[in-house]
């Protein structure tokens, strides 16, 4: 479907998104887009002292490894596994039971944690007045516009960007949008519809003649089938006729 976009630049230099008449996003120039230099920037003479603690939390030095954590092994042998009964070792080898996790295995053992009494915080890099920073009233003026770019990601082909009006008159914009936009949405809405629910219709039928030709030929091979089976009957009772009348003879 057709949207209308419009951006509305003040000479207070703030401005105005909106879609479709909606206004989706509003507020200033020099604040939300990165149209200046920054008004402050981190200091150049300034770097986070070596003596900055900044862990806030540090082993334990008081806990210490419970006797024997280091001897339980990770794994140990299955004791519900039992050697297969045609288990050769000649050719297979000495049989080995297989290996499970160990149920009393923690793990690598670690002190807990406690509060570090030396730390600090985060430490935040002091901010300066920035040089290059100067301010300027007249961001919303264009002088000379040589063209309009669009930069857009999409995950599917077949958009159209046309209708492209950039004007100094709010109304002129308006009355732009009335014509191309306002007056034909609708009738753009109801030819969509319409052929929307042609094309639904049309896939629907498709897929009924799809089934109904798969079922028709589902009939058709029982129907083979159950031919087959009377033609192999007939063929065995006439074969044991054949065999009485040798008998017979």
């Amino acid at each position: 479907m057709t949207h209308l976009y419009t951006w509305v630049i003040h000479p207070d230099n703030t401005y105005e998104i909106s879609i479709d008449g909606v206004e989706k996003q509003k507020g200033k120039l020099e604040e939300d887009w990165d149209v200046l230099p920054a008004k402050q920037i981190k200091d150049p003479n300034a770097s986070k002292p070596s003596d900055w603690v900044d862990e806030a939390k540090i082993a334990d030095p008081t806990d210490e490894k419970p006797a024997g954590w280091d001897s339980i092994p990770k794994t140990i042998v299955d004791p519900d596994a039992e050697q297969p009964e045609d288990w050769d070792s000649e050719l297979d080898g000495e049989w080995e039971a297989p290996q499970i996790d160990n149920p009393e295995y923690k793990g690598e053992w670690h002190a807990k944690k406690i509060d570090n009494p030396a730390y600090k915080g985060p430490w935040v890099h002091p901010m300066v007045a920035n040089p290059a920073y100067k301010p300027d009233s007249n961001l919303y003026v264009f002088s000379n516009i040589g063209g309009v770019g669009i930069e857009i990601w999409q995950v599917k082909a077949g958009s159209i960007f046309d209708n492209i009006l950039v004007t100094d008159s709010v109304e002129e914009a308006e009355e732009h949008a009335k014509k191309y936009f306002t007056e034909l949405k609708d009738d753009e809405k109801a030819a969509f519809d319409k052929f929307d629910g042609e094309r639904r219709a049309a896939e629907e039928k498709a897929r009924e003649e799809a089934k109904a030709k798969a079922d028709a030929e589902k009939d058709d091979e029982e129907d083979d089938d159950e031919d087959d089976d009377e033609t192999n009957a007939d063929e065995d009772d006439d074969e044991h006729d054949h065999d009485h009348d040798h008998e017979d003879l």
